[in-house]
């Protein structure tokens, strides 16, 4: 009987709160207004100087209004008078309020927060943090995740210089890299990937309109990054501010083997998976093993392919996980090998090199490998160099000779080179990694090359997303 009345007093004082806040707003605007009119003497002023003056001052304006819609949104935890201990149990009452200033990319907002201790668990606490989702940083989420782009995108220095230009706000570079390697801790295949469902409408957006099912194309390749070793960990020797001699470690250049899933529709090719890091052959085959028994290939709504090299690792994966994939040795990568042999077999003959090499192509693209292996037999090289050559071009086609049916697969629309997986080796490791300078650890080079991943799957504010969750319920499972 009592229910409407009660219902009636509490949509009256969430009407008033809402007044009272927007009231607090139009003073706070009413004043922010003031002070640009007061900033802003030059008459006339052009359209360039006014908007500098407002975004320099912006945030002065916008901390104000999350400050204001914290304190409506929020009201019961921020006069919240008990709260039980989550040790014990023991209904605790409230303390003077504690402020704490955060930093958003909206301005530095200041939180009075109510404090709780428990005297037999020697705990303190603040609702307020855990109903906020307040990180332990002064800098918030937001401002994390913006760094964590620029950083997987350009050297720490630069991003921190960006950041500043483009919000004018200040994120250090120490920051940024303790960010970014928690953010890529524990980063696999499966949580930079996107999901089954988002795999399944790209491939839906290619295959509409059309009578075959579109080609998907699995390409395996590695590219070589500088990587220093775990041995030289820890301070340098030189003066404060200055630069330390460089210390007595060899850098080593490693492979970071991947591979790509994408759809080729027409001229273009639609990004599905990526996958890159320094590794070796058995932990590539079991990350495609668990892309496989995640569902997130539709095999039967695709026409799968595989390009690779010719390196016996990638055919024996594909043959244990995809075994009805399409294998298609890499035709440009072929040609390479062409080129080597003619060039050692016709060292002083540029024509008959070309004219060999070409003819050779052709022979192969045309599906005459038995002629091509004829030739190579029937050779008489004179250097102990050329036959060499001819002998590993040889078993080369004789290894691959059911991955060359390049004139029968371009007719179907199958693509013939790896310029897919070339092209990611590009953007993902080499314009990262790959800088005047720069040596990494093989850790803190697969958590880079996992959150460039992430990027191109489109799964960044996802991986982001699940490091914020992990550190809130992290802080939360662990004692006061």
């Amino acid at each position: 009987m009592v229910t409407a009345p009660v219902l009636v007093l509490e949509e009256s004082r969430q009407a008033w709160v809402r007044d009272q806040t927007r009231r607090e707003l139009h003073e706070c605007f009413d004043l922010w207004l003031d002070s640009m009119e007061e900033a802003v003497t030059e008459e006339p002023t052009s359209l360039d100087a006014l908007a500098k003056a407002v975004f320099a001052r912006r945030q002065e304006l916008t901390a104000k209004v999350t400050e204001a819609l914290v304190k409506q949104r929020h009201r019961p935890a921020l006069h919240q008078k008990t709260a039980p201990c989550a040790q014990c149990g023991r209904l605790l009452p409230a303390r003077a309020l504690v402020p704490r200033t955060v930093e958003t990319l909206v301005g530095e907002v200041c939180l009075p927060r109510p404090y709780f201790y428990c005297v037999e668990c020697e705990g303190g606490f603040y609702p307020l943090d855990a109903v906020l989702e307040l990180s332990n940083r002064r800098k918030q989420w937001d401002i994390q995740e913006a760094g964590a782009r620029l950083a997987a995108e350009v050297p720490f220095e630069t991003a921190q210089e960006l950041f500043t230009q483009l919000t004018g706000l200040t994120l250090s570079a120490p920051t940024t890299h303790e960010v970014v390697g928690e953010l890529g801790r524990e980063l696999g295949v499966l949580e930079v990937s996107p999901t089954r469902e988002e795999v399944a409408q790209r491939v839906a957006g290619v295959a509409e309109d059309k009578k075959q099912s579109p080609i998907l194309v699995l390409a395996i390749d590695g590219a070589h990054v500088p990587t220093r070793p775990a041995g030289a960990k820890g301070p340098g020797n030189g003066k404060k501010r200055q630069r330390a001699r460089r210390a007595k470690w060899q850098g080593e250049w490693k492979e970071a083997k991947g591979f790509r899933f994408y759809l080729v529709d027409k001229e273009r090719i639609v990004q599905v998976l990526s996958w890159h890091q320094i590794q070796t052959d058995a932990q590539v085959g079991e990350a495609l093993r668990r892309v496989k028994e995640a569902g997130l290939i539709p095999e039967e709504r695709v026409r799968l392919c595989v390009i690779g090299d010719g390196a016996k690792w990638i055919w024996n994966q594909v043959k244990a996980i995809f075994p009805n994939a399409v294998q298609i040795l890499d035709y440009y990568h072929l040609s390479e090998r062409l080129h080597k042999v003619a060039l050692a077999q016709f060292p002083d003959d540029p024509l008959q090199e070309r004219e060999w090499v070409e003819a050779t192509k052709a022979r192969l693209f045309y599906g005459y490998v038995d002629w091509v292996l004829l030739d190579l037999e029937q050779m008489n090289p004179q250097e102990q160099e050329s036959a060499a050559e001819v002998r590993k071009l040889l078993g080369y086609l004789r290894e691959n000779q059911g991955r060359m049916k390049y004139r029968s697969l371009r007719r179907k629309g199958y693509p013939i080179g790896s310029g897919g997986i070339e092209s990611a080796n590009k953007f993902i490791s080499h314009v990262r990694l790959k800088r005047s300078g720069a040596w990494w650890y093989v850790e803190r080079a697969n958590v880079m090359l996992a959150l460039r991943c992430a990027k191109y799957n489109g799964t960044f504010q996802r991986v982001f997303a699940r490091y914020k969750h992990r550190v809130i319920a992290g802080r939360d499972s662990s004692p006061s």
